[in-house]
């Protein structure tokens, strides 16, 4: 359903105004296209042209099944190894503005992991914006950090943002290059 078909709010819904960042409320009854919808959320364009990411949480004011919100990874077994599961989380972390996961857009600089004595893991992840006044930065560590908690033997997660050195579209996989048609 991306694209051109007009969705009416069925309710109030809270939203994030894109670029900037803005916590903003959309009304019962506003109309909206649909631009993005990737790892739980969602990306709408008003009729006056504001773009605007709606959670998973307050999918059903657009007519979308609700995500559920993630639980904590305390106590439990994961098969797979702790790394791999925290990279799989990551590749659901989408800049709103653009189809592409942040670690295939290159925004992932440093992503370390510390066993803690009591047993899990600490994650230390620094990323960085594909431009410096985004205002979507917090949104972005909110994401990510929520998504990291999820991962059974994660325990704590460090999440920054960082500036140096600027992202570049060098710093883009091929497949990221490929999908945006820059190849």
């Amino acid at each position: 359903m991306i694209g051109n078909e007009t969705i009416t709010l069925g309710r109030d819904c809270e939203a994030i105004q894109i670029p900037n960042g803005i916590r903003l409320t959309l009304s019962a009854g506003t109309r909206v296209q649909l631009a993005q919808s990737l790892g739980g959320t969602y990306t709408v364009m008003t009729e006056t042209g504001l773009l605007a990411r709606i959670a998973g949480k307050d999918a059903d004011a657009i007519g979308q099944e609700i995500v559920p919100s993630s639980t904590g990874g305390t106590g439990v077994v994961a098969e797979e190894p702790v790394e791999k599961l925290v990279w799989d989380q990551l590749k659901t972390c989408f800049d709103p503005e653009i189809p592409v996961n942040i670690v295939e857009l290159g925004l992932v600089y440093r992503c370390q992991f510390t066993p803690l004595p009591d047993g899990g893991n600490k994650v230390e992840l620094r990323f960085t914006l594909t431009a410096p006044g985004c205002g979507m930065g917090d949104v972005l560590k909110r994401d990510i950090e929520s998504k990291l908690r999820s991962v059974p033997g994660v325990i704590e997660a460090d999440i920054q943002v960082v500036f140096d050195p600027p992202w570049n579209p060098s710093l883009m996989s091929e497949a990221a290059k490929l999908q945006l048609g820059l190849m």
